[in-house]
């Protein structure tokens, strides 16, 4: 089953407190936390991410693009998040696909529940993430504890060593 998840950026960004307040110095900033967040939150979760802008707030064509392995959609001018997201739910819409939407915007929960699609606070967004990321440092303190034995003889200090190499690191 395909799981997918269209994120109302704007909407999001002005519901969660550490972004809203961040937008009134630092929109493009407050963007990027949120894009880091969701790419997070798709590696761990599995489900595919797409996150959708209005284009008011960045004007221009509508642009597609992807970061963090992140599907990033900046509406055209004179089109909504809202309307943007309605139009891809109805082409993505299957029998083996599942479609949520973060939003908090009660208008748009019910169009988008009345094409069916799950909705999604952006409060239970916001709770999910910050229950992964508990839950990724809790996994990133077990492995470090946990070390790898091995048969050879070597130093702690070697062995971290070995470790950088093994992940790309100098």
């Amino acid at each position: 089953m395909r799981r997918v998840l269209l994120v109302d950026g704007y909407n999001i960004i002005g519901d969660w407190p550490e972004l809203k307040q961040l937008q009134l110095k630092d929109l493009e900033g407050a963007r990027d936390i949120l894009i880091e967040k969701m790419a997070e939150y798709q590696a761990y979760t599995g489900m595919e991410v797409l996150v959708i802008f209005d284009a008011h707030m960045v004007p221009g064509l509508g642009k597609k693009y992807r970061n963090h392995r992140l599907n990033i959609i900046y509406t055209r001018e004179k089109e909504t998040a809202d309307e943007r997201i309605e139009k891809l739910v109805r082409e993505m819409k299957r029998v083996d696909t599942q479609i949520y939407v973060a939003t908090s915007d009660f208008v748009e929960q019910r169009v988008i529940f009345a094409s069916g699609a799950y909705r999604k606070s952006a409060r239970e967004l916001r709770n999910e993430v910050e229950e992964m990321e508990k839950n990724i440092k809790k996994d990133v303190i077990q492995t470090k504890q946990s070390r790898v034995k091995t048969k050879l003889p070597i130093t702690d200090e070697m062995a971290e060593i070995f470790e950088k190499w093994r992940r790309g690191e100098r």
